[in-house]
């Protein structure tokens, strides 16, 4: 397949390094530029190309970048993908920690990956976003190995899912059908199948178990009342 990735960080890079090696066309764009990449496009045959240009043609486009930078993505950017196109969002919310607080997220109890579908104006499903990057690249295993690590997937299409549980499976991976978007909470940071290292029986109980209040070191802090 023809797969675009936007954003070359540590789960982009490496998803790049293990879809190349498995015959796949790939171009990779970051914030900073194609003439950042050359080492990253020899390393691995992909692609650099702008971020405007990574998803001409692509039947999936993978949108792995810090989620305060998803509105200042370039508008359009999804422009001129292959028809039946599939967004993967593989964003997690870190308010604290990077983010900064995000109101819609907070208030309006949006799911990370909505609000994502609103910035991109186009349905995602979201994977990936509790996996060790190193993962990618160390524990890859054949279907049927006991101690394959399974991987939540989360979209309301259900093709469109199939597609990406597909091509995790192709990674060396299971996958466990988590619902929809807006249950996609239930692999959200700070739920017990975020970082789990896991087959699909123990995936599918973290998941079960969740709770829908984000902890504390995930929420966003209100900022003080100032005085008028």
């Amino acid at each position: 397949m023809k797969i675009g990735i936007i954003g070359a960080g540590n789960i982009g890079g490496n998803l790049t390094r293990r879809l190349t090696a498995l015959g796949h066309d790939v171009a990779v764009a970051n914030s900073r530029g194609p003439q950042t990449l050359t080492d990253l496009a020899k390393e691995t045959g992909a692609t650099p190309v702008t971020a405007e240009e990574a998803a001409r043609d692509a039947e999936i486009v993978v949108v792995t970048v810090p989620l305060k930078a998803v509105p200042d993505l370039p508008s359009g950017i999804l422009d001129g993908a292959a028809d039946g196109m599939v967004v993967i969002d593989t964003n997690n919310y870190y308010p604290q920690q990077r983010d900064g607080r995000i109101a819609a997220i907070e208030d309006e109890g949006l799911t990370e990956s909505r609000w994502v579908e609103r910035g991109l104006g186009h349905p995602v499903v979201k994977a990936f976003n509790g996996t060790y990057a190193q993962d990618i690249l160390d524990r890859p295993l054949p279907a049927g190995d006991p101690g394959r690590i399974a991987l939540p997937v989360a979209g309301d299409d259900a093709a469109a899912k199939a597609k990406v549980r597909a091509l995790i499976d192709q990674l060396g991976f299971d996958t466990v059908d988590a619902g929809g978007v807006d249950d996609s909470w239930r692999q959200q940071p700070g739920t017990p199948v975020y970082g789990l290292r896991a087959g699909v029986e123990a995936v599918t109980e973290a998941l079960a178990a969740a709770s829908p209040r984000r902890p504390e070191e995930f929420r966003g802090l209100v900022p003080p009342h100032q005085p008028r």
